[in-house]
């Protein structure tokens, strides 16, 4: 076992993220501002962990202040939540603003600069408005785009003095997989034409938003925040490689080449050919999303995804799902969140730090979401009340580490932000498995208290000094 010290650099951010409908609650939200999420919900609450959703949430829009004050004394520099496009606007193809909802904002922003947190702010983290998914289909549309663009200018003209970091979307491609793809979430439709016109119309609306954002002068930089998987093959063979390769294309390259690069791989393109998936694109938009990259890049990055050649044959009756070319692959001993089902492997930051230095041209970005999920965290409790994640800690100190270590091998990383700040509501899960710096109480009027996570996070930010231990020894 070694002991290891890594400084941590002065502009190196260490903060924690959420969103808006994970964390706001529907207090003051009127009728018709339902987002897709909100619809999900109330059509489908039974497979929503104990019936919890986003109809409380941890109640954000009313405990803000006490909130900020808690992000203060957990060390957080920043901290990256979204705007909740259902309920900004009263009217969406008219883009009338929501006030209420709009001063919440306002008071927000100021709340967390007069503390000296920064505000990184999401304009979508799946809350598409309900009503643009049932009468427009969604992203599907590109009428939908327009709005969204529309939305955009609204916000920039409304908080750009106090936002200096802005991202189109989190983990665009996740609604559509989920949906169209593998038919998991509400309303269950697979169909694979349609989640490659999401795919496609999100990237044009980056696209279109970065363009506006730039002709109107405003400070800062917009991004956007992607979930890619690092994949690793099952074996060295050439079947099990492509295997990898493929998964790649579809899940990560995808979004990563468009707007990094400004345009789709040509592989991609060819398959989607190949197996007859019908999406509408025209030369004009492949034009913008060309002349229009991201400035910088959030990575969500919380488990390794192996892969390996598919065993049989693809059913002929079956409509073309990437799975054509790979199937899941669990490799044997390895480390597990057993609450979350999820492999634990570290590593995952460094080769994706690697990777966007030598194929993404270095592009500025950071760890936008990383974090351990824990079922059950009260039998850690201790005999003055707080929890005692040491787990947590542990899994932040070995992720942070390789965030370090690929930025002193010439990443340009720019900070590490923990999911999450408090303990939230996800899709499904609910509050099944808790990721926060701060308890959530549900018992108790959904009372904040600090787990030990959170004074570690406050003293490593303070300190700049990373101290862990590494299992390096041949035993």
């Amino acid at each position: 076992m070694s002991n290891v010290k890594v400084t941590i650099p002065k502009d190196f951010i260490l903060g924690a993220a959420a969103s808006a409908w994970q964390t706001e609650g529907w207090s003051g939200k009127k009728e018709g501002q339902d987002s897709w999420l909100d619809a999900w919900y109330k059509n489908d609450r039974h497979v929503w962990h104990n019936g919890y959703g986003p109809a409380v949430a941890t109640d954000f829009i009313n405990r803000y202040r006490e909130d900020v004050w808690l992000m203060k004394q957990a060390g957080l520099t920043h901290y990256r939540t979204s705007i909740n496009w259902s309920r900004f606007f009263t009217d969406y193809e008219n883009g009338i603003i929501d006030e209420d909802y709009a001063q919440y904002y306002d008071n927000l922003f100021d709340e967390m600069l007069s503390t000296g947190i920064e505000p990184m702010i999401c304009l979508e983290h799946y809350e598409l408005p309900a009503t643009l998914f049932e009468n427009h289909g969604g992203w599907a549309s590109k009428k939908v785009v327009e709005l969204y663009v529309l939305y955009a200018e609204k916000v920039f003209a409304r908080y750009a003095h106090k936002v200096n970091r802005w991202f189109t979307f989190n983990e665009p491609i996740v609604v559509q997989t989920r949906v169209y793809l593998d038919a998991l979430r509400w309303p269950y439709e697979q169909n694979t034409h349609k989640w490659m016109q999401w795919n496609h119309h999100k990237n044009l609306a980056t696209a279109k938003v970065v363009k506006l954002f730039r002709e109107k002068g405003y400070r800062g930089t917009v991004g956007c925040i992607l979930n890619p998987e690092v994949t690793y093959a099952r074996s060295s063979a050439a079947h099990d490689r492509q295997a990898a390769q493929i998964y790649d294309l579809f899940y990560n390259r995808v979004f990563l080449d468009p707007l990094v690069h400004g345009e789709y791989p040509q592989q991609l393109i060819e398959l989607l050919e190949k197996h007859h998936v019908q999406w509408d694109y025209t030369e004009e938009e492949l034009a913008i999303i060309r002349e229009n990259t991201v400035d910088e890049l959030g990575i969500n990055l919380y488990y390794p995804h192996r892969v390996k050649a598919p065993s049989r044959a693809w059913n002929p009756e079956t409509p073309f799902h990437p799975a054509y070319y790979y199937e899941p692959f669990e490799l044997p001993g390895r480390r597990m969140n057993t609450s979350r089902g999820w492999e634990i492997y570290p590593r995952i930051i460094y080769d994706m730090a690697m990777r966007i230095k030598t194929e993404y041209r270095n592009i500025p970005w950071f760890v936008a979401e990383s974090g351990m999920g824990t079922e059950n965290e009260a039998q850690f409790r201790n005999s003055d009340g707080v929890i005692e994640d040491n787990y947590r800690i542990a899994f932040i100190s070995e992720h942070l580490y390789q965030t370090l270590r690929a930025r002193e091998d010439g990443a340009n990383c720019q900070g590490y932000m923990l999911w999450a700040f408090t303990d939230n509501v996800s899709p499904m899960n609910a509050f099944k498995n808790r990721y926060g710096l701060i308890e959530i109480n549900l018992q108790n009027n959904r009372e904040r208290r600090a787990k030990k996570s959170a004074h570690w996070y406050r003293a490593l930010s303070e300190s700049r000094v990373l101290q862990l231990d590494i299992d390096d020894e041949w035993k």
